[in-house]
């Protein structure tokens, strides 16, 4: 079995899955809806909408023969708290450098003996 983490971002891997969820970010849709940007079968969004769906990123509930999507961004929790980590490792790095710089353009450092 898979980790939520690493099914999550398997999800998120595919663009065509990030359009989706960032349309459902409006509110929900039907497959069809879904669908009408891509040029792909409808079989084809749908078994993208079950990746999302098997992620945890897209919930359908029913509502009489109407089946529409709506994003869960719940799973992306643990994706923002994963990528924190590296985020505040890329800043120490960046502030390192932009003081050795800040040191390379001192007078002091200019001049030669």
């Amino acid at each position: 079995m898979t980790d939520p983490l690493s099914t999550t971002l398997a999800a998120l891997a595919d663009p065509t899955r990030r359009a989706i969820l960032a349309r459902l970010s409006t509110g929900e849709a039907s497959v069809n809806e879904l669908a009408e940007p891509f040029d792909m079968t409808l079989a084809a969004v749908s078994k993208h909408i079950k990746v999302l769906e098997n992620a945890g990123l897209v919930s359908r509930s029913k509502q009489a023969q109407y089946r529409p999507c709506a994003l869960d961004a719940t799973p992306m929790r643990e994706v923002a708290t994963y990528v924190e980590t590296y985020r505040r490792f890329w800043e120490q790095n960046l502030d390192q450098l932009d003081a050795y710089l800040r040191k390379l353009q001192t007078p002091d450092s200019n001049t030669k003996n």
